[in-house]
């Protein structure tokens, strides 16, 4: 009854892209925006305008930032599995073979 369950903490990489930070930071920089605009005294418009194009770009920023990521991860046991698979189905296809097909393709 007295074992504690050790859970490893999620590795993020270098960026620490997780979704919880992201939508606290998020949160953050929003706030930030609207506090500028009030102060500057900006309509509620223009700041709902700030606001939202603020909230695209930096959803933009995290999409790309987690695409890069997923691009240049190692590949996965299951990732190398599949490419075995595949080359295994594959039909063997010689070079010559090869360039003639695509030399026929173009013609």
């Amino acid at each position: 009854m007295g074992q504690s369950l050790n859970i490893p903490e999620p590795d993020y990489g270098l960026l620490g892209m997780a979704l919880p930070k992201f939508i606290v930071g998020m949160i953050f920089a929003l706030a930030i925006v609207v506090a500028w605009s009030w102060l500057g005294g900006a309509s509620i418009g223009t700041t709902l305008l700030r606001v939202i194009i603020c909230a695209v770009v930096i959803q933009a920023g995290y999409f790309v930032i987690v695409y890069a990521m997923i691009a240049r991860s190692a590949p996965t046991p299951a990732d190398m599995a599949r490419e075995a698979e595949r080359k295994l189905s594959a039909p063997d296809v010689t070079e010559g073979e090869k360039l003639g097909n695509a030399r026929r393709s173009l013609h």
